[in-house]
C-alpha cells in the first residue's frame, strides 16, 4: 500500500493523525492531557505578542486578582496546541469562528485540561469537507471552569470514503 501523508509505509495510520470529519459524531466528548502554566509560558506569551499589561509584568502589582494571573488568551492557546497535536493533526483545513467567555483567572502554576464536545459535524457540498462545531471547556487543577468557547472549523475527510 502506498504511503500518504495520513499513513505509514503498510498503510496503517501515524500516530498522532488527527479525527477526519467522518470519525466525529454530536455529542462525543475528549479529554485533553493536563499542562501546568509556567513563568516561562506567560513572559513568552507576553513577548511575543506584546501583552505587557501591569498585571502580567509585575509580580508586585496589587490588582484585582491573586497570584501570577496569565492572559486569558495564552490560556486559550495551550489548549488549542493541544488539540492541533491530538484531534486536528492533519486534518484541520481552517478555524472559522471562536467566541471565548473567561470564568476565572488562570495562574502560573495552575495546570489546565480541557474537555471537548463535539456539538454539530455538518459535510460541505464539495470536497470531502466538513464544518465541525465543538464546545471547550478548560478546567484547573481543582476542576474548576476558567475558559470556555465554542469553535467551528472546517476539517478533512477520510480520502478512502471520497473513493
Amino acid at each position: 500500500m502506498a504511503e500518504t501523508p495520513h499513513t505509514g509505509p503498510s498503510g496503517t495510520r501515524l500516530l498522532g493523525q488527527g479525527r477526519y470529519w467522518q470519525e466525529l459524531k454530536v455529542g462525543q466528548v475528549f479529554h485533553t492531557f493536563r499542562r501546568t502554566v509556567t513563568e516561562a509560558d506567560l513572559i513568552g506569551f507576553i513577548g511575543v505578542t506584546g501583552m505587557l499589561e501591569v498585571i502580567f509584568i509585575d509580580t508586585t502589582y496589587d490588582g484585582a486578582m491573586s497570584g501570577r494571573a496569565v492572559p486569558a488568551a495564552l490560556t486559550y492557546s495551550l489548549i488549542e496546541g493541544m488539540l492541533m497535536q491530538t484531534l486536528l493533526q492533519g486534518v484541520g483545513l481552517a478555524l472559522l469562528e471562536v467566541s471565548m467567555k473567561a470564568h476565572a483567572p488562570t495562574r502560573v502554576g495552575d495546570t489546565i485540561w480541557a474537555s471537548v464536545e463535539m456539538t454539530e459535524v455538518r459535510p460541505t457540498s464539495k470536497g470531502n469537507r466538513a464544518i465541525a462545531s465543538s464546545e471547550v471547556k478548560i478546567f484547573n487543577q481543582k476542576d474548576e471552569l476558567v475558559l470556555s468557547y465554542t469553535v467551528k472549523r472546517m476539517c478533512k475527510g477520510d480520502p478512502a470514503a471520497a473513493q
